[in-house]
């Protein structure tokens, strides 16, 4: 070994790997956390780089020679002339922070993210991937080569960006479609060419900016593919090369079903093959403790807006259960979130690390976590983009647009190490240089813990591709004790092209199923071998790890052989519950003896999750490919009324009615086929059953077939009956609409009131909305204020479906009939952000609050905000005068009006007049609503939930109270808070303070 690379390689691992989290001394000089933040009790956080010596950091590495890169996006949001560049920080005095920048690159437009390759660096500068290399040594890149092109330049927020060396040797790119711009299309309004190796003219190319979807390639010009999904900013791999993708709110994505298995069956085409497997949704609630954040109009305050670079924790010196975490920085709310994954089947669940809490937080408006970096000490480097608005232009309000703060903090940035206490500062500056390192030295870090080493060795022995081959990495493929060292042994022959299918057989044994795994995928590179392993790959359908099997599963499907299919049919049927293996199922190529609808049938087991909705999905397939006459001898045989069900025929006709809805029948047989069932429905006792014919002939328009004016009259009577089975309520409002649509009317208008059920309002809606009477927007907004939320809900997506009903909403805004807060999120931003200006200024004025009549009160508590409140205070003012409507987590206080705890990412002067107005802004879902019943008694309270039968109500003091729909004569939300004014009667300007304290910070 050599000496620089002897020091650092062993302090690493006695003290990073080993015992960074008790053993290593930090030096007095750093803190451990800096003032303004909170972060989880077990890590440090240092700051290591600040302004002057950088700036708008958005991405970062470390490479072979421990120099760290830094990525400076300037330009952000509209400046596209050039301010972008590269860094290279150092540390000169060994303190363990940067003292010295150097610029490597500039000129650079909105540069997204960087990668080291070769002697150099990859960057993605749309619509550029641009190679950067410093050929004679002054520390400036004098080589500048455009590798890829033809990305979109649209909003930066979702340009190409973060090159990724993947495991399996390709360079992964993060992408998505461009985003269509209503206000700066001169600006942003790119939307690419054809992605192409500009140095290879006859090349590979790929559509039009990749058709939207994420892509891999090779510098070299040897290979380009468009990825199966797409993600916004920031992708990345576990430890096994399973990828994690991310959007603005939406943080935790697994893309399950790879590219090279799509396509391949053009009947049953793939529409998403990715799974959101946050057990806390999409949109997950965040807890930050920003003092004063900086909020724009249409952010969504309080819950995952603005995910981005998505880390799992792959470093190998965190404490349990860090191997294990998923981290996402937050920008707008000025924190990063924490995740722990768990395997659940073909994919993962991941679920919130800390309750209310969150891993790290900042106090401070201007902390914008963007970016994280995993390095080769094994700590979590942390990229502050650091501005004071960090939302797009095209969501804010104009007058901030025209502020000139868009580019605050154009001069600022930061970079953090994160690491557990006690850790050493770090000091890679002057301790690594791999390329100095032998061949042997780094097939020996092939197998280290930390992925910064095994990734970077594995690519600079593929990029040598010694000759001879060392002996060394076929026996770390063979016999090392380290399953991590076997899997990079793998890839990194593969990616030499020397890998044999001996080793690959052997990896089929591994006791590792990660690496079972692998070698399954390997295995595709070796199909002839595949077929002589029959005996050992039959044998892994019994596999213990369900991911395992889903590969198997997977690369079998690459066979065209009756043992592979009955192999495959055996995970089925092992793992029917698992929709990803439903979903591998049905993109493999079906042989022309291979009958899967046949096999299903046959094995169906009601009992057994997932085997209904499989059915129905494979029906569907072969619908689309036989078309209406393969399926019609399926169908005809259903139609029997003394045929005894089995339990998956309403499951099979569904699926048949989606597939010809692909390529719809025609012809005097269809109809002749339609007559009969419209015939035959009064005879058939199943609802699903009814309801799936009805699915099958609506597949085209119904021609003029008669119906027994006595079924229609029933449908009409059991429609309006409160005594019938809701099922069959639905389904004979459902035979109104296709048969005879104007016997709507005032009858089916009645039924909208609380004692009906959530659904059969809903559908009566949808029904009325689709008619097109000239009065249903009048009678909508005649009953506005009886509508109960999930009802309301429906109501104003049927508002959106044209101009003139958009327009009425507005006006029922306008008037005080609707209010801000009966517009759910989702719709809010589509109003206040549609092209068409009169309702784009509309919306905007009437959906953000405006004044009230409390100014006088709210300007006099002004003095609150001028005063250091005590939290300590505060509590005993929340308990004597909060607690008995709001909860404070779920450890205080009840539950009636919101959470107070999710006020603490407002700012001070925000949550101070929505105490003293609490009727200028109502928080979504918390409406007060007047029940008056049967018996003459007025009842208030929240809606806390509703069900076919009753509505639950939540009332001050932690009470709850559940009231039948029978019982109620009539409901209205009332236009107040249920939070009653005069506070300030109660509560001294000290008082407040310490309040807006408790209320921000907690103890």
């Amino acid at each position: 070994m050599t000496k620089i690379y002897d020091t650092y390689f062993f302090q690493f691992l006695t003290c990073a790997s080993l015992l960074a989290f008790v053993g290593c001394q930090q030096a007095d000089d750093i803190p451990v956390v800096p003032d303004g933040f909170e972060i989880d009790e077990r890590f440090q956080l240092e700051l290591i780089a600040s302004e002057p010596l950088v700036a708008d950091p958005v991405d970062m590495l470390i490479d072979g020679q421990g120099r760290m890169f830094v990525v400076e996006m300037h330009g952000y949001p509209l400046d596209l002339s050039g301010t972008g560049k590269v860094k290279v920080l150092t540390d000169t005095n060994g303190d363990g922070r940067m003292d010295r920048s150097t610029v490597f690159a500039d000129s650079l437009v909105l540069p997204t993210g960087i990668m080291a390759w070769k002697n150099g660096i990859l960057v993605t500068d749309p619509p550029h991937v641009l190679y950067l290399e410093d050929t004679d040594g002054d520390g400036v890149a004098d080589t500048r080569e455009v590798i890829l092109t033809g990305f979109a330049r649209s909003n930066p927020q979702h340009n190409v960006n973060s090159p990724r060396y993947g495991l399996d040797n390709w360079i992964y790119l993060g992408h998505e479609p461009a985003v269509t711009t209503v206000m700066f299309a001169e600006e942003l309004g790119d939307k690419g060419a054809e992605i192409h190796f500009p140095f290879d003219p006859k090349g590979l190319k790929l559509p039009v900016n990749a058709g939207g979807r994420s892509v891999r390639f090779k510098p070299d010009g040897t290979g380009l593919e468009r990825l199966a999904s797409r993600t916004q900013f920031g992708h990345a791999s576990d430890a096994w090369g399973e990828r994690f993708l991310i959007t603005n709110n939406n943080h935790l994505i697994h893309e399950v079903l790879p590219a090279r298995y799509l396509d391949r069956n053009p009947f049953f085409p793939i529409s998403n093959v990715t799974q959101s497997f946050s057990d806390h949704g999409n949109a997950a609630e965040v807890y930050p403790i920003t003092d004063n954040p900086e909020h724009q109009l249409l952010t969504d305050i309080g819950v995952m807006t603005s995910a981005c670079g998505v880390t799992p924790y792959l470093g190998g010196s965190f404490p349990a259960p860090f191997d294990r975490v998923i981290f996402t920085a937050e920008p707008v709310s000025n924190l990063v979130h924490a995740d722990l994954v768990q395997d659940k089947g073909a994919t993962f669940i991941g679920t919130e690390l800390y309750e209310r809490n969150e891993f790290l937080r900042s106090r401070d408006a201007w902390f914008r976590p963007v970016n994280m970096y995993l390095g080769p000490d094994g700590a979590l480097y942390l990229l502050d983009y650091h501005r004071r608005i960090i939302e797009h232009p095209e969501w804010m309000a104009d007058e901030v647009n025209q502020s000139g703060a868009l580019y605050d903090g154009t001069d600022r940035g930061r970079i953090y190490r994160i690491s557990p206490k006690g850790s050493k500062k770090a000091n890679f500056s002057e301790t690594i240089d791999l390329q100095a390192a032998s061949d042997e030295e780094l097939i020996e870090m092939l197998a280290l813990e930390n992925h910064w080493w095994r990734s970077n060795a594995q690519r600079i022995l593929v990029d040598r591709n010694p000759d001879p081959l060392p002996t060394d990495l076929l026996e770390l493929a063979r016999d090392s004790d380290r399953p991590l060292g076997r899997l990079h042994a793998l890839w990194t022959l593969h990616g030499m092209g020397k890998l044999s299918p001996e080793l690959v057989n052997q990896a089929l044994d591994d006791p590792e199923p990660g690496v079972r795994k692998n070698a399954l995928v390997l295995a595709e590179f070796f199909p002839e071998a595949l077929e002589q392993w029959r005996q050992k790959l039959t044998a892994m359908q019994s596999d213990p790890d369900p991911k395992v099997r889903y590969q198997l599963f997977n690369s079998l499907s690459t066979l065209s052989s009756e043992w592979s299919f009955s192999t495959r049919m055996a995970i089925l049927a092992k793992d029917m519950a698992d929709e990803w293996v439903q979903v591998a199922a049905l993109a493999a190529p079906i042989g022309p003896r291979e009958d899967l609808l046949g096999e299903l049938v046959t094995g169906f087991k009601p009992e057994v999750a997932g085997y209904a909705a499989m059915i129905e999905k494979t029906a569907r397939m072969q619908a689309q490919r036989d078309g209406f006459n393969g399926v019609k001898q399926l169908l005809l045989p259903l139609l029997e009324a003394d045929r005894p069900e089995s339990g998956w025929e309403a499951s099979a006709i569904k699926g048949i009615a989606a597939g010809l809805r692909k390529s719809p029948p025609a012809g005097k047989d269809w109809i002749h086929f339609q007559s009969s069932i419209v015939r035959k429905l009064p005879s058939i006792a199943s609802i699903p059953l009814k309801n799936a014919f009805l699915d099958v002939i609506t597949v085209t328009q119904l021609s003029d077939i008669p119906v027994r004016e006595e079924t229609l009259e029933k449908a009409f009577q059991v429609t309006l009956n409160p005594e019938a089975p809701e099922e069959e309520r639905l389904l004979g409002l459902r035979m109104l609409g296709l048969f005879q649509p104007e016997k709507a009317g005032d009858e089916l208008k009645r039924l909208i009131r609380p004692q009906e059920s959530v659904r059969l309002q809903q559908q009566v809606l949808s029904y009325l909305s689709k008619a097109g009477e000239e009065d249903y927007v009048r009678f909508l907004l005649d009953r506005w204020t009886g509508l109960s939320p999930e009802l309301r809900n429906v109501a104003v997506a049927s508002l959106l479906t044209s101009k003139e009903r958009i327009h009425s909403l507005l006006e029922g805004l306008e008037s005080g009939t609707v209010m801000p807060s009966h517009i759910p999120w989702g719709n809010t931003v589509f109003l206040m952000n549609q092209k068409d200006p009169s309702i784009r200024n509309r919306a905007r004025e009437l959906l953000v609050p405006s004044a009230s009549g409390r100014d006088a009160v709210i300007e006099r508590y002004q003095a609150s905000l001028e005063i250091e409140g005590i939290p300590e205070n505060g509590l005993r003012v929340y308990d004597e005068n909060c607690a008995v409507c709001h909860q404070m987590t779920e450890d205080r206080g009840f539950h009636y009006g919101p959470d107070l705890a999710s006020l603490r990412n407002r700012r001070y002067a925000s949550i101070l007049n929505d105490i003293l107005d609490p009727n200028l802004s109502i928080a979504d879902g918390y409406d007060l609503w007047q029940l008056v019943l049967g018996t003459g008694e007025t009842v208030q309270g929240i809606v806390l939930q509703e069900t076919p039968g009753a509505i639950e109500l939540a009332q001050a003091g932690g009470l709850q109270r559940t009231i039948s729909r029978a019982e109620i004569s009539s409901m209205e939300a009332l236009p107040v808070s249920g939070m009653a004014q005069g506070l300030e009667n109660q509560l001294t300007i000290d008082e407040m303070a310490d309040l807006l304290a408790f209320i921000k910070r907690g103890l």
